[in-house]
């Protein structure tokens, strides 16, 4: 009876021995473990989920003159998947696909066209309380990141200026464009400890701080930006036309205080742009100017001492033959003095002046107001326009030179050009960008002060009773301008019955704060003439910008409202 006790009592010992050296190995292994191979194992512990991450910058704002806003920044989140660990069920997937505005098999083909990846966007720039809501479903794979999304105050009223971002916060039109590089900001970045879902637990280093893009303050000015855009939209709207611009300048400065297009967009919502939509017309159109050269020739004949003011032109009969081609007014004006060509917008005593002219004096004229060269504005896309060199002119074409065919030219240049009659004969380089008080603004001579003047006096009689544009009078200012009503080219020459209606002007005339061109693209109603199109807009327009900045009336109130002399095509 013995033995079986005692073969009992070594088995309880063996037993033990063997529980007390498993102990002993788990001791010694954990004591390796947190003594030996801790650093070892730390460093382990950190390359799985210390993570050095992105921290996101904001773009620069845009501004207005006053700095009103025209483009923010706001922040945003975007849901990305890892393919390799998502698990979701049919339901789960549903659920997912319903915040995100799709459809369960749209996420589900796209993870099996990317299964390969670990990153792969499901949807960018949502509200962060809906990516929330995603994040909130605790379906692994789904993780949020954070970004920043453009957007636009003022919405289509400045879009053609402003431009937009694509997805990525990088300009693709517009000044975000042509300033991307100062308006992007650099991100930072940090080390952090995620979570095995990855999930961000602790901050533990910032590595480099990110930097925010630079604020651009603009020459616009919002409040006449958004007239400008109201009264081109309407005219347009009212007499069906194709297209239109207006560019609102302060003269002195050379800053640009709106400009405008039609057809617009929302760059908030560009789901339906189209091409013709996006096109910065004031910019990027060419057109032939038509009468609104006429001011410059007449400045040239001036300049070049063989005319006075006074100096009178037979128009008789209305007609002028340069070769084999007929030059045309819309009645026989008779004699004219230099005001009178002005006023009437002949086109005969126009060409009689230039083939008088040297073609050398009247090529210096036009190419140093700005004819023929892209404007400093610096604006992406911005053409050159057409003038050909003197050399090559034949005397037709020194003939329709005269009274704005032969060249074309933007609006942007014409209000540039406008702004020497303005500027007593100097020109000043336009700029979209707000200038200081103290910036050095170069000047440069076009015409003598004295001609400058006496052209801006001549120019006061188009919006006076007989002349071609009183529509665009201003009550209580002396307005200086010229209108310009012309035929479209087409294949094989000119179109009968497709105009570009034109108005430039100033004001106050007795000295100019303002330039205002107006362009509308064929208007397709009865009225087609630069005074009875463009001229009303160049009135309201001018008149709400003189209101706005405040600037006192130089003339008594006009008592009646005045219908335009008949204008001929030029």
């Amino acid at each position: 009876m013995s033995r079986p006790v005692s073969i009992s009592r070594a088995r309880h010992l063996v037993l033990i021995g063997l529980m007390l050296s498993g102990f002993a190995l788990l001791a010694g292994r954990s004591a390796q473990l947190q003594l030996l191979d801790s650093d070892f194992l730390q460093g382990q512990a950190d390359a799985r989920h210390l993570r050095v991450v992105q921290v996101p910058a904001h773009r620069g704002m845009i501004t207005d003159r006053h700095g009103e806003p025209l483009a923010i920044s706001t922040p945003v989140e975007s849901v990305w998947a890892n393919p390799r660990e998502l698990v979701a069920s049919p339901g789960e997937l549903a659920r997912v696909a319903a915040l995100l505005g799709t459809k369960a098999e749209q996420i589900q083909r796209l993870l099996g066209q990317r299964k390969d990846r670990e990153f792969v966007y499901l949807r960018r720039h949502m509200a962060p309380d809906k990516a929330q809501q995603v994040i909130a479903l605790d379906i692994p794979g789904i993780y949020l990141q954070q970004e920043y999304r453009r957007y636009y105050p003022a919405g289509e009223v400045a879009s053609h200026l402003i431009g937009f971002t694509n997805v990525d916060d990088r300009g693709q039109e517009g000044l975000e464009l042509a300033f991307d590089k100062w308006l992007s900001g650099e991100a930072g970045a940090k080390r952090v400890v995620k979570d095995g879902r990855r999930h961000i637990v602790e901050n533990v280093e910032n590595i480099r701080s990110a930097r925010p893009g630079k604020s651009l303050a603009l020459s616009i000015d919002r409040r006449i930006q958004y007239l400008a855009y109201r009264e081109l939209k309407a005219a347009v709207q009212q007499h069906h036309a194709h297209s239109g611009s207006i560019v609102v300048l302060d003269s002195r400065s050379g800053e640009v205080l709106a400009l405008a297009n039609q057809p617009s967009f929302n760059p908030n919502n560009r789901r339906r742009l189209t091409a013709d939509k996006l096109r910065n017309r004031a910019m990027t159109d060419v057109f032939e100017p038509g009468s609104t050269m006429k001011p410059f020739v007449i400045a040239a004949a001036l300049q070049s001492g063989r005319y006075v003011p006074a100096t009178r032109i037979d128009t008789s009969p209305g007609l002028f033959q340069v070769g084999t081609y007929t030059i045309h007014d819309m009645h026989d004006y008779g004699v004219l003095d230099l005001t009178g060509v002005i006023r009437k917008s002949s086109n005969v005593a126009a060409s009689k002046i230039a083939l008088a002219l040297d073609p050398q004096d009247i090529w210096r004229g036009y190419s140093e107001a700005g004819f023929g060269v892209a404007t400093a504005s610096g604006f992406p896309g911005e053409v050159d326009g057409y003038l050909a060199d003197f050399h090559r002119w034949r005397d037709i074409e020194r003939a329709t030179l005269a009274y704005g065919y032969g060249l074309s030219v933007t609006s942007m240049q014409l209000a540039e050009a406008y702004s020497v009659f303005a500027n007593d004969g100097y020109r000043v380089p336009v700029t979209l960008l707000r200038r200081g008080d103290d910036d050095d603004v170069h000047k440069q001579v076009v015409f003598h002060p004295t001609v400058a003047r006496s052209v801006r006096k001549m120019m006061e009689e188009v919006v006076k009773e007989g002349g071609t544009a009183p529509l665009a009078a201003v009550s209580g200012y002396r307005v200086a301008g010229k209108t310009g009503t012309v035929h479209k080219s087409e294949a094989g020459g000119y179109a009968k019955h497709r105009y570009v209606a034109l108005f430039a002007g100033m004001a106050p005339a007795s000295d100019p704060r303002l330039v205002v061109v107006v362009v509308v693209n064929e208007p397709s109603r009865d009225e087609h003439f630069g005074g009875q199109v463009a001229g009303p807009v160049f009135s309201r327009v001018m008149a709400g910008a003189l209101r706005l900045l405040n600037i006192a009336p130089d003339a008594e109130p006009l008592l009646q409202t005045r219908r335009p002399a008949a204008e001929g095509p030029a």
